[in-house]
Parts: structure tokens; C-alpha cells; sequence
């Protein structure tokens, strides 16, 4: 009982030191998200902990039992058997006109065979398609990869964009913040009549609401990144802008030919032909005999007392070859054997139908790009136009040249470009992870 006890106390400090290690381990991954991650470090967290990701290996690994499954037909299949009969009344055989009772009022029967399949054309088409099954499998995990790594890359210039968008409107309030200080002071002065101050302070009031809005915009972006990283919503996690300008990750070279080979979902559908030709040939395959070889050993016993009827054992044993050749079966293989052709050539059709649709993405991605790209350009020469504008009215208003008004205008229009640039930046920033992924060109090793 002493030693029970110890055993168990050791079996149940193991349990909770292999769960202890498994939570620090844990905390310790979510830590370093909550010590300022860069977009590498989101990624590389984000393609080991995401949840699609999980699933996708958990359907690689139920793949590779479903092969073992299938491909276990190969190997000897042993069963065994036993029967105990009773007869209340013996069978009876007429023999030279007399009827005759044969046999024992207890029979028993044990018995064992092995069975070994020699030809197949599920066994066959089970090796051939393995390889095939794993690549899609593969390729399954790969396309998430893809969408992972694009999908964390715009949640993280989102936010980068809204932490810029907030760190612009904060500015914006000082500035306001001093208007209103200044018209207020001029007011009180008598130099001027007290709507300069009223609509600054109508300004501030709609600064601090957009504020407001702003910051529960950017707590939705990071709780939708927490989404993608499979982390808790309560979980905190602070993310690192060093060395992120998003201008400089603008750029692409716009002269990279489209292979459309290198796009996952076109290996997937080649793929799936490819199962669908052994699908085929599978069924033209069912014309051929089924050939397998056996052998059996029985220990049969027979007494009429049923206390004695396990003391003798009379063996029976045998080896031979089965063969089973399918000879009609009412046109049913050769419909199927047309079924499948037809499928295969559906998936040509599928595959054209790919080419197109890829080169249709390719292209409004590119067109996006460009577009995007020269209104980003557009949006950068505003805002530096409307930040001197804004600078030289600010004089001017201040050496009393300028009106209120004219200064509100142009500080309108300062925030306006500022945030208008911002939002040209990120719509660049994504059409190029959409003509990465179109292109195929998606990065997921880290």
C-alpha cells in the first residue's frame, strides 16, 4: 500500500511538472509577442500557433493514417474463429434405404486463417494515389502558409496606420488646443468677437471624437490580430514600429512575369487530376481477376458428453490460392469507367477555368498597385503642399493678416492630407501583398 501511494505521488508530480513546463513554455511565446514584436516575429508566431494552421497539420496527419489504412491490405490479414454446437437431434442421411443418424451431440470448432492478397486494383490504386494524397496534404498546409502570412501582414500595417492616424490627430488637438487658447486670450482682450473661439472649441470637440473613434478602431485591429495569432482577446500584446517605414516596403518590381504554376491552388487542382486519372485507370482495373492465397488451421473436437468434449482434437489444416474474376456485372464498370473520364475532364475545364481567374486576380491586383501607387504620390504632394499652406497662414493669422477662419480652413485641410496619405499608404502596402500572393511569391519560412 506504501509503495502505491509513492507511485502515485510521483505519477501526479510528473503530471503537474509536464503541465507547469507546458504554461511557461506557453507564457513565455506570448511574452515575447508582450515585449514590442516585429512583423517577422508575428509571423513566425502566427505560422506555429494559429488555429487553421493546427487543423490543417491535424488533416496532413489523419492523410497519413488513411494511407497506413489503406495500404495495411498488403500485409497478411490472420483471423480467428470458434464455434460449440449442440445437436439435439443428430442429422440423418439415407444410405441403401436406411435412414442413418451420423455424427456427435457436441461439436466444437477453433480455427485460424491467414489471408495474403496477391492482386489487387484497390491495393493498386491505394500505392499509387500515397504520393499524391501527401502533396495535396502538403500543398493544403501551404496555401494556409500563404494566407496566414498575408493576412497577418495587412492586420499589422493596419495598425501601424491607425498608431500613425491616432499620433496625427494627437497633433492635431495641440494645435487646436493653442487656437483655442489664442482666440480665447483675443476674446477676452476685446480684439475680436467670441466666434473665433466658439468654433475652435467646435473644432477640438470633433478632434476628441474622432479620437475616441480612432482609438476603438485601432482595439477592434489588434484584437482581430490576436484572432490570427490565436491568442486571447484579454491577452495584451504590444507590437515594435522600429525600422517599420511603411514607405520603404512600398516598392515592387511591377516586371515579374505571372507563372501561374507557382500558385498553390494551381499545384492543388493538378493534383486533384492527377488522382482522378488513378481514379480512372482504377476502374479499368476492375476488369482484372482478384488473386490472393490462404492457409487454415482447425482444431475441431466432437464428443457426445459435453464434460469430455474438449479431450481429443482432431486437426484439419489446408493452403490454396483464390481467384474471383468479375465476368458481368450489367455495364456498371463501364459506366463507371465513363463517369470518371468525364470527371477528369471536368477538372481540365476546372483548370482553364484557374488560368483565367488567376490572370484576372493578377491583373486587378496590378491595376490596384498602380492606381493605389499614384495616389499615394498624389496624396504625399498634398500633404506637404497643405503643411506649408498651414505654416504660412499660421503666420500670417498670427501677425494678424489672416482671418480665424482661413487658418481653421487650412488646418482642415492639413489633418484631411495627412490622413488621406496615410490611408493611400496602406491601400499600397496591401495591393502589393495581393500581387504577391497572386504572383505566388509569398514568403512562408521564417
Amino acid at each position: 500500500m506504501k509503495l502505491k501511494k509513492v507511485a502515485l505521488s510521483l505519477l501526479l508530480a510528473c503530471c503537474v511538472t509536464g503541465y507547469a513546463q507546458a504554461q511557461i513554455a506557453n507564457n513565455e511565446e506570448t511574452e515575447k509577442l508582450n515585449s514590442k514584436a516585429t512583423l517577422d516575429e508575428l509571423i513566425e508566431y502566427a505560422l506555429r500557433n494559429k488555429i487553421e494552421l493546427k487543423q490543417a497539420h491535424i488533416d496532413q496527419e489523419i492523410g497519413e493514417r488513411q494511407i497506413a489504412s489503406a495500404l495495411s491490405g498488403w500485409f497478411p490479414q490472420i483471423n480467428a474463429s470458434a464455434s460449440l454446437v449442440h445437436n439435439i437431434q443428430l442429422p440423418a442421411m439415407v444410405i441403401g434405404g436406411e435412414t442413418i443418424r451420423m455424427g456427435q451431440n457436441n461439436t466444437s470448432t477453433i480455427g485460424f486463417q491467414a489471408d495474403q492478397t496477391i492482386l489487387s486494383p484497390e491495393l493498386f490504386q491505394a500505392s499509387r494515389a500515397a504520393k499524391y494524397i501527401r502533396e495535396q496534404n502538403n500543398l493544403n498546409i501551404e496555401d494556409t502558409k500563404i494566407n496566414t502570412v498575408v493576412d497577418v501582414s495587412k492586420a499589422y500595417y493596419d495598425i501601424l496606420t491607425s498608431e500613425e492616424t491616432i499620433k496625427i490627430i494627437n497633433e492635431n488637438i495641440v494645435r487646436l488646443k493653442r487656437q483655442y487658447t489664442e482666440a480665447n486670450a483675443r476674446y477676452e482682450t476685446g480684439l475680436v468677437d467670441k466666434i473665433d473661439y466658439k468654433r475652435a472649441q467646435i473644432s477640438l470637440n470633433n478632434a476628441n471624437a474622432q479620437l475616441k473613434s480612432a482609438n476603438e478602431a485601432r482595439k477592434f485591429k489588434y484584437d482581430y490580430l490576436k484572432s490570427l495569432l490565436n491568442i486571447p482577446t484579454a491577452e495584451e500584446i504590444s507590437l515594435s514600429f522600429v525600422n517599420q517605414s511603411l514607405e520603404s516596403n512600398i516598392l515592387l518590381d511591377t516586371t515579374e512575369l505571372l507563372h501561374i504554376a507557382n500558385r498553390v491552388e494551381f499545384q492543388q487542382l493538378e493534383t486533384l487530376r492527377e488522382i482522378q486519372k488513378l481514379n480512372t485507370q482504377y476502374q479499368k482495373w476492375s476488369f482484372m481477376p482478384r488473386l490472393g492465397a490462404y492457409a487454415n488451421y482447425n482444431m475441431n473436437y466432437f464428443n457426445n458428453e459435453f464434460s469430455q468434449l474438449y479431450r481429443n482434437n482432431i486437426p484439419s489444416s489446408s493452403v490454396g490460392l483464390s481467384l474471383s474474376l468479375p465476368i458481368f456485372t450489367g455495364t456498371k464498370r463501364i459506366q463507371e469507367i465513363r463517369r470518371s473520364e468525364l470527371e477528369e475532364e471536368r477538372i481540365e475545364w476546372d483548370l482553364q477555368n484557374l488560368e483565367n481567374m488567376i490572370s484576372a486576380e493578377y491583373s486587378a491586383a496590378m491595376a490596384s498597385y498602380r492606381s493605389n501607387m499614384n495616389e499615394w504620390r498624389n496624396a504625399k504632394e498634398n500633404m506637404n503642399l497643405s503643411e506649408e499652406v498651414y505654416n504660412t497662414i499660421k503666420l500670417q493669422y498670427d501677425a494678424g493678416v489672416k482671418t480665424y477662419l482661413e487658418l481653421m480652413t487650412a488646418e482642415t485641410d492639413l489633418k484631411t492630407t495627412q490622413l488621406n496619405y496615410l490611408n493611400a499608404l496602406y491601400a499600397v502596402l496591401s495591393s502589393k501583398l495581393d500581387i504577391q500572393k497572386a504572383l505566388g511569391t509569398v514568403e512562408t519560412t521564417r
